[in-house]
């Protein structure tokens, strides 16, 4: 019954990493209609014990044993994923903040971007709401930008194209990048990710030993962005592999 259970519980997961503590208990409901919710408990208690499963966050399961990078809105997050949620309920977007990467850093930086990755049919209309509520929303800013206007300033809004495909992770209704997609961002954008250019490997080094990494997803990412020859590079050179 043990293996069965946990063979069953991986084809449930498939090729998602995370997954409801509702949505795995219907699945569990299905292939075994006679169980109690006090077995499913029970049950759920000794996959946790045995290191199946794992739980990076209240009522989210994952098959990964280690540490998930999985940060928290503060209200200002929350305010813009519901605006956009509300406004634009099919769009594809993902929400961040740039202080999220400071426990990777050994310098720390002076300022922090509020960063909105929208898919490109609705990035220009996502910037034009945000316009409206909040002060400093830039729309795919360059060099210059940043360099006269970003870089002064205090509580700025970063709107830019959401690659599609991008890793991302929900929770409580919010769309958050996974950290292998910043891992690979940094790569690109050297004007958003100023601040860490400096301190990549040590950004690499801290995240791998941090947090678990899929390398798989990073790698299908980088590929879709140009950047696997770069990664590859970066990994097999700073993490010893």
């Amino acid at each position: 019954m043990r293996t069965a259970l946990e063979d069953k519980i991986k084809r449930y997961f498939g090729n998602v990493k995370l997954m409801t503590r509702d949505k795995l208990v219907a699945e569990l409901q299905r292939d075994f209609p006679t169980w109690t919710n006090n077995t499913i408990n029970t049950n759920l208690y000794r996959l946790k014990k045995n290191k199946i499963l794992s739980t990076p966050t209240r009522g989210i399961y994952t098959l990964e044993t280690g540490t998930i990078f999985h940060p928290r809105a503060d209200a200002k997050l929350k305010k813009i994923a519901s605006r956009i949620r509300r406004k634009y309920p099919f769009v594809d977007y993902c929400v961040w903040d740039t202080s999220w990467l400071n426990d990777f850093m050994l310098h720390q930086p002076f300022r922090r971007f509020t960063v909105v990755e929208v898919e490109k049919s609705a990035v220009e209309s996502v910037f034009a709401l945000l316009s409206v509520e909040f002060k400093y929303v830039y729309l795919n800013p360059d060099h210059v930008l940043f360099e006269r206007y970003i870089n002064t300033k205090d509580e700025v809004i970063i709107v830019k194209h959401l690659n599609s495909e991008a890793p991302t992770i929900t929770d409580d209704q919010i769309v958050f990048p996974t950290l292998e997609k910043l891992l690979v961002d940094m790569l690109i954008d050297e004007n958003l990710f100023s601040a860490q250019q400096g301190e990549l490997d040590y950004i690499f080094k801290s995240a791998y030993k941090k947090f678990t990494i899929n390398e798989s997803k990073m790698k299908r990412y980088a590929s879709r962005r140009n950047r696997e020859v770069e990664l590859e590079k970066r990994l097999n050179t700073n993490l010893a592999k």
